[in-house]
This record gives C-alpha cells, structure tokens and sequence, in this order.
C-alpha cells in the first residue's frame, strides 16, 4: 500500500465506456480513487450515489473521481447508466484485481476491493488515504476535510 507522501503507483484501466484512463495523465489535477468491492450492492450503491450526489464538492477541488472494483466494463456501464453516475467506473478486471492489489486493497479471500479510498495530489503523491472495514461505509465527511487541505490547483 502507498503509504501518505509516497507516489501514487500508476495504472491504466478501462472505464465504463472501454476507453483507458491512465493515473500519470491526471497530473495537474487532484484525483480520488475509490475502491469499492461490487457494482449494484448496497454500501456501494450508498457511498458512490453520495458521492454522485456532491460532485460539485469534488469538481470545487478540481479533483477527478475514479471508482475501481473488479467487475467488468460491461457491468460498470450498466451501473453508472442506472445510478446516474457523471466519473468513472473502472473495470479491474483482468488481471483480476491487479491495480487493487497494487494499491494493497485487494481480498484474494474474497477475489474483491476492499473499501479503500487514496486522495492524490495534482503532482501525484498520495495525501490521504483510508480502508474501512468490511460492511463498514465511509465517512464522506473525510473526503471534505482531505480535499480543503489540497487547495484548488
């Protein structure tokens, strides 16, 4: 896991359209990486809607919203059709679980995310980062908290 004041490790997932996106081209610009374990479940559906729900929030911080779990492209786009969701779905896909697992949130347990969030900075460096336990959602009143301590670039 990156720990606090570390370089973000890069990645390049395919998001819910099929197109890549890769970290290391976001520099100039904060990003938030949400790991969730499922599309359609409950605590996720609940997290990723609130953060539907204040994206203004995110965009006021000129941060860029990422959401990764391991399911396909194909269930990421239904998902964000059916939630409404205007950033990111990543697909971790294949190979299963390889970028969560870089980023130390990855149950081989389970074959799913962990509940991990990483705040990147616009140079790229990690300045906040938090896993919840299963079952558990975040505190979206952290990620308040986290983005007022970036500033806007």
């Amino acid at each position: 896991m990156p720990a606090l004041g570390e370089a973000a490790p890069d990645f390049e997932l395919l998001n819910q359209f099929g197109e890549p996106v890769r970290l290391s081209e976001l520099r100039g610009r904060n990003v938030v990486v949400v790991f969730f374990p499922f599309a359609f479940s409950g605590i996720c559906t609940g997290e990723l809607c609130e953060i539907r729900d204040n994206l203004a929030l995110f965009e006021d911080s000129d941060a860029v919203v990422l959401g990764i779990s391991v399911d396909s492209k194909f269930a990421q786009r239904a998902y964000a059709e059916k939630e409404g969701y205007a950033f990111d779905l990543l697909a971790d896909f294949w190979p299963h679980g390889a970028v969560a697992e870089q980023y130390g949130v990855f149950d081989p347990g389970t074959g799913m995310a962990k509940r991990g969030t990483f705040i990147i900075d616009a140079n790229g460096i990690v300045r906040y980062l938090v896993v919840n336990p299963r079952g558990q959602a975040r505190d979206f009143t952290e990620y308040r908290t986290a983005l007022a301590g970036l500033g806007r670039n």
